[in-house]
């Protein structure tokens, strides 16, 4: 674990720097004052992430997981030079990104009908998400091949940080009349293909990203099982995926201000995915290692992977969301955040929670994706998708926004659970302990008395003081219990280092 603890940590600190970054990116798109982005137009930008995401799930016909199911095979079996798995791979999401443009055409007036009533702007820039949806994909399998090097840092640093530093240039170059919001949006759709270029470019130069056209005998050999696997991953990556999106995507075509409300929606959104940072980067560096153990039948250490992944997604989940939760009424306050988003907040609460199942419940799909029974997420995500569409569009069209949000909370409660359930009957593996049990009573514990103890405070320093108070009881508990292995390690290998 002392690698993949150490790859976390630098992809979680690089990605909380992007983070950073990227509040004052969200901050700037929010605040009120002249200078400032109306919450249809901030939601347009959201709306290019969530479209383009769903592009790259249908273009990448799913190549990213054969990547990480078949990377070991082709590395013991293959000299790197004769490695035909990454330029076969590249190939083929060019052509599916190929028919994504050619239906996208074909359903231009579609979009046109559902959408310019409510979200006139996502008309307007309609093609220009097909350039944002082209750069995530080659960025995506470009990501993918650095994972299965165990290298997460490079593309996490682009992602999260340099893609939010593009970002915070156009905005200042936008506020300062150097751009009007046409060129902003145009050179918006542009950022992913920049970083994508970068990574492809750093691979290449250290020999990762071997270009070779011929047929290796390994491909020969599993194209058939690479066919089968491309088959049922690639259909339940687009529900995995649809599930992501869809919610704002069908917020801005049925919800009474459309893309008005995707925008607060997505500021909803993006303050709840904070949760879900550290967990991303446990996933970067586990991916390879799970593969690995399958191919070894070392359930022992897939085990151990399980279980030390969920409490520590757990831990670090609570903290942050008990954090938020302390102090967001303050934050929008202080922040002179504009009014509108302020219909948020109890979607920030119910996201939250469906953000803390997931993260709790470890890296179930990553086991269950690297294992001889991938098939089965294809089937969990069906179950997702059969319950997020409708409940989504009839939860939006009675209550709004936070019907979405319960919406989510139902369909990923019910689809986490289905996976934990596969895990424990057919391999005997689940991830929790009473310490579980333990980690949600001392957070409940730290929230009650930091909010009991600040509640008179108000500005930047009662946000100071409840989250103080709150770290002063919960870390410290972390330890005094012993919640997990990870954090007493932690503190000898800084303490030696201290002392050498």
């Amino acid at each position: 674990m002392g690698q993949i603890r150490k790859q976390a940590i630098i992809s979680g600190v690089v990605i909380y720097i992007g983070f950073l970054i990227g509040f004052v990116n969200t901050w700037l798109f929010i605040k009120s004052g002249h200078l400032s982005f109306s919450p249809a137009e901030y939601g347009l930008t959201r709306l290019f992430f969530d479209i383009g995401t769903l592009m790259f799930a249908v273009a990448s016909l799913g190549v990213t997981s054969v990547i990480y199911k078949f990377f070991p095979y082709y590395r013991q079996y293959l000299p790197a030079e004769k490695n035909d798995l990454y330029t076969w791979s590249i190939v083929v999401v060019c052509v599916g990104f190929l028919l994504v443009v050619i239906a996208g055409y074909f359903f231009e007036p579609l979009i046109i009908r559902k959408y310019s009533e409510r979200s006139v702007l996502l008309v307007d820039y309609y093609p220009w998400v097909f350039v944002f949806g082209f750069g995530i994909l080659m960025f995506n399998i470009m990501e993918s091949i650095s994972f299965t090097y165990q290298q997460p840092v490079i593309p996490n640093f682009l992602r999260e940080t340099i893609m939010r530093f593009l970002t915070l240039i156009l905005i200042l170059g936008y506020f300062s009349g150097l751009l009007d919001f046409d060129q902003f949006i145009q050179l918006f759709s542009f950022q992913f293909l920049i970083i994508a270029f970068i990574l492809g470019w750093t691979l290449r130069r250290k020999g990762m990203l071997p270009i070779h056209f011929s047929f290796s005998r390994i491909t020969h050999k599993f194209k058939g099982k690479i066919l089968s696997l491309s088959a049922y991953v690639y259909g339940g990556s687009i529900i995995l995926i649809l599930s992501q999106v869809a919610d704002s995507i069908i917020i801005a075509s049925i919800s009474e201000k459309g893309i008005h409300d995707a925008g607060v929606y997505n500021l909803a959104t993006y303050i709840a995915n904070l949760i879900q940072v550290p967990q991303r980067s446990i996933i970067a560096v586990t991916i390879p290692v799970l593969s690995l153990a399958w191919k070894n039948k070392n359930l022992t250490e897939i085990q151990r992977l399980y279980s030390r992944s969920s409490i520590n997604l757990l831990l670090t989940g609570l903290f942050i969301f008990i954090s938020i939760w302390l102090n967001i009424h303050e934050a929008f306050h202080i922040l002179n955040i504009q009014s509108s988003y302020q219909a948020g907040i109890e979607v920030i609460f119910i996201l939250g929670i469906t953000k803390l199942i997931d993260a709790g419940t470890g890296i179930n799909s990553q086991i269950i994706s690297t294992s001889v029974q991938w098939r089965f997420e294809f089937l969990t995500g069906v179950i997702l998708i059969i319950l997020f569409l409708p409940l989504n569009y009839l939860l939006i069209k009675q209550m709004g926004i936070i019907g979405s949000a319960y919406a989510n909370l139902i369909s990923f409660s019910v689809y986490n659970l289905t996976r934990f359930l596969f895990l424990w009957k057919k391999f005997k593996l689940q991830p929790f302990s009473f310490k579980t049990l333990l980690s949600v009573i001392v957070a409940i514990l730290g929230f009650l008395i930091a909010r009991y103890a600040g509640q008179l405070m108000d500005g930047w320093f009662g946000m100071f003081v409840r989250t103080t108070i709150f770290a002063m009881i919960f870390i410290p508990g972390i330890f005094l219990l012993k919640l997990t292995p990870d954090a007493i390690q932690l503190y000898d290998v800084v303490k030696k280092k201290f002392k050498s």
